[in-house]
């Protein structure tokens, strides 16, 4: 069995990238940080650290690692079901994944009821709808919205339904950078927009209909859904978003679609681990039939 004062250390190297750092979270010296890490490794016979400035996990450590938060996330969801609240708040803390473009349309109303009649607050995460479920696989959230359709050890994953995605410009956009027609030479040298580097949905579409790779032609990257849609009505480039998140500006000609082959389905799952609070099970059973409701 871990001894706790020995994972402790672990975690706080790991997630500090530094023993000063890890010493200061635990109240302790450095040097003990050191002994109880050397403890851990001698008991599991693996190097869990790579000592150099930060430190690294090893692949041993990432395993450790990644059980640690999982239990560090369990054991506070158990404490917040046994004293029915977090210590200093009347309201249950539940930790949840999602990508940008579920937040700025349907996420909020769908969860609106449920998180005030349960007396719940969430502390949100928001990353690639591709990466997500990594985040649940750390232990670092309690659920996710996520495109993987398979569900990890220990999990359960339900089919939410469609987001519909186009790829659209403004009319005076197109009129100056597109007006002879979206070419690959022509995409070369126009500016696109995308949420961040790991924006798959506009990289692979570009790859899949102009192999065109992301460093051969120029992109804002705009890490926020409703200014990424700001950023393409102010004229300044092209990109992909959901339909739902546009539908008046494409019903009154404010964009158009530039390309009818990138049109692409996204299909979202809610992933949470099997064991659940009673809070997360109330969440799932409600969000889950809302949102397919409006996917669907």
């Amino acid at each position: 069995m871990l001894q706790s004062k020995h994972s402790e250390a672990f975690l706080a190297v790991a997630e500090t990238g530094s023993f000063e750092q890890a010493a200061m979270r635990l109240n302790i010296t450095a040097s003990a940080v050191t002994l109880r890490l050397q403890t851990l490794e001698k008991q599991l016979g693996q190097v869990l650290i790579i000592r150099e400035r930060p430190c690294k996990v090893t692949t041993a450590g990432q395993e450790v690692l990644l059980f640690l938060q999982h239990q560090r996330l369990m054991e506070q969801n158990l404490m917040q079901n046994l004293q029915g609240q977090s210590p200093n708040s009347p309201f249950f803390k539940l930790n949840i994944a999602s990508n940008a473009d579920s937040l700025a349309t349907w996420l909020l109303p769908t969860i609106q009821k449920t998180l005030l009649l349960e007396k719940i607050v969430i502390d949100l995460k928001i990353d690639d709808q591709t990466q997500t479920h990594h985040l649940l696989a750390a232990g670092l959230v309690n659920a996710c919205i996520s495109t993987e359709a398979i569900a990890m050890k220990g999990c359960d994953a339900t089919h939410l339904g469609k987001m519909s995605y186009r790829m659209v410009a403004t009319p005076l956009f197109v009129e100056s950078f597109l007006k002879y027609g979206v070419k690959r030479e022509t995409l070369r040298t126009v500016p696109a927009v995308i949420f961040n580097d790991k924006d798959r949905l506009h990289t692979e579409t570009m790859e899949r209909l102009f192999g065109l790779m992301p460093n051969s032609y120029p992109y804002h990257s705009i890490p926020s859904a409703t200014s990424f849609v700001d950023v393409i009505l102010r004229h300044l480039g092209y990109g992909m978003v959901p339909v739902m998140q546009i539908q008046h500006e494409l019903e009154t000609g404010q964009l158009i679609e530039i390309m009818s082959d990138a049109r692409t389905d996204l299909h979202l799952y809610w992933h949470h681990w099997k064991q659940q609070s009673k809070q997360l099970e109330q969440l799932t059973q409600l969000f889950v039939d809302q949102t397919q409701a409006i996917l669907n």
